[in-house]
């Protein structure tokens, strides 16, 4: 019989999983806080965790990171109410089995249950959490994208990006960066499709002086320039053929020859990035198959924002936050029946744009009159949310919409019930169901 340890402050969700994670044949142990989880773990023998984020005295992360040193660590899963792009990746690149958003459903519970106790991975010793650039968004599309990203940033592995442009690649880029063992060395991006193919050469590779008209001094390039680092190429999917033969040089013999200079040994991540498709490129003989494949190591693909509409509002909102103001109700419905084909970048300034202009502190529909004409031919609802029965869709909906309650009223629950036009009673037994920490104080109240 697996042994199964829960690590989390609420008893009710305690109970909860275990009473499921029994029926499934498990031997269920609980604790409250950290310190009470890992002296378990030293006298049990335990073969899965659950394990929440946000706990009095550690947090969920340096348990984690503890129980990843143990000589032979069980596989955890992190829970939380709050999941981040921050936090998820730092769970993942920590060693996490998984990492779950509350509340969490059966089946769910299930898969995570079996795929722990058939894998027990090797201890690690990670470093400290960072922060970062921020991908923010809850959709299951980019928890997909942040779980990848940590289980990746610590390894060598090339990375190719995909996506629409304006989906936030780059972002992508430096979250790997950032949250790998490279983060105290340089990031260097370069747009290859916005530089002039006869300069791109030296703008990778460097040049020395005298090396042609023009040169009159010695330019590193980017490659060099990244050294130690992460080197992040964007839109390689434009770069021409005998370009693309050099990088190919580069990346196989982990060196680059400056135009004019001698070769230079290379210590340099690459990410690379691209709206193209390359499968197709490549069969049409506009890119090369083996650079392809070397790129190709591990591919993440961005999906376009109108695939993942969840992350719609929190994206806006995150946008608005600098200005102080919020958004009402018809706004962010109009914000959510946009088509959006410039995605992220096309909402950044929609959002910049009416913040700039606004007369009130609330951005209404009429400050994004706008976006109307594009409106009228907006996705129909079936394209914008993500596949899921009726009641999925609408805890999702209701969960969104009390996180932003919470988030505008300060915490105040009782606030939070006025601006979403319930009882607070009732606010407490939504909370309590969806995992929302309704054990902890509540300011105003």
């Amino acid at each position: 019989m697996p042994t199964l340890l829960i690590i989390d402050d609420d008893a009710g969700l305690r109970d909860a999983l275990a009473e499921t994670a029994a029926d499934q044949g498990y031997r269920v142990l609980q604790a409250e806080e950290g310190e009470a989880g890992l002296r378990l773990l030293a006298q049990e023998t335990v073969d899965a965790v659950l394990l929440d984020l946000r706990m009095p005295g550690l947090d969920g992360l340096e348990v984690l990171a503890r129980i990843r040193a143990l000589p032979e660590p069980p596989a955890v899963t992190v829970l939380t109410a709050f999941a981040s792009a921050g936090n998820t990746i730092e769970a993942m690149r920590l060693g996490a089995f998984d990492h779950l958003t509350k509340p969490i459903g059966r089946d769910d519970l299930i898969r995570v249950l079996a795929g722990m106790t058939a894998q027990r991975g090797p201890a690690a010793a990670p470093p400290a959490t960072v922060e970062g650039h921020t991908l923010v968004g809850g959709s299951d599309a980019l928890r997909q994208v942040q779980k990848t990203i940590g289980r990746l940033v610590d390894s060598e592995a090339t990375v190719l990006v995909t996506g629409e442009t304006g989906t936030g690649k780059e972002l992508v880029a430096r979250a790997i960066h950032e949250h790998g063992k490279r983060r105290g060395a340089p990031f260097v991006a370069v747009n290859c499709a916005a530089i002039p193919p006869d300069l791109l050469e030296s703008e990778l590779f460097g040049h020395v002086r005298g090396a042609f008209s023009g040169a009159t001094a010695n330019r590193l390039g980017a490659f060099r320039e990244a050294q130690g680092g992460t080197l992040f190429l964007d839109e390689i999917g434009d770069m021409p053929l005998p370009m693309q033969a050099k990088i190919l040089r580069a990346l196989q013999e982990r060196e680059v020859t400056p135009v004019g200079g001698a070769p230079v040994r290379l210590d340099v991540r690459l990410v690379a990035a691209t709206h193209r498709d390359l499968a197709q490129r490549v069969a049409s003989g506009d890119f090369r198959e083996d650079l392809f494949y070397r790129l190709h190591v591990v591919p993440i693909h961005l999906p376009a924002l109108r695939e993942r509409r969840a992350d719609i509002l929190p994206l806006a909102e995150h946008f608005l936050a600098p200005s102080g103001r919020v958004l009402a109700d018809d706004a962010a419905a109009l914000l959510l029946r946009h088509p959006w084909p410039g995605n992220v970048r096309e909402l950044r300034n929609a959002i910049q744009r009416a913040a700039t202009l606004a007369q009130g502190e609330r951005i209404v529909a009429a400050d994004l009159a706008f976006l109307q004409s594009e409106t009228s031919d907006a996705v129909t609802i079936d394209a914008s949310w993500p596949e899921e029965t009726l009641a999925e869709a609408t805890a999702r909906l209701e969960r969104l919409l009390i996180e932003r309650a919470l988030q505008r009223s300060g915490g105040n629950r009782a606030e939070a019930a006025r601006r979403l036009g319930i009882h607070r009673q009732l606010l407490y037994t939504k909370l309590s169901r969806l995992g929302l920490g309704v054990g902890e104080e509540d300011s105003g109240i």
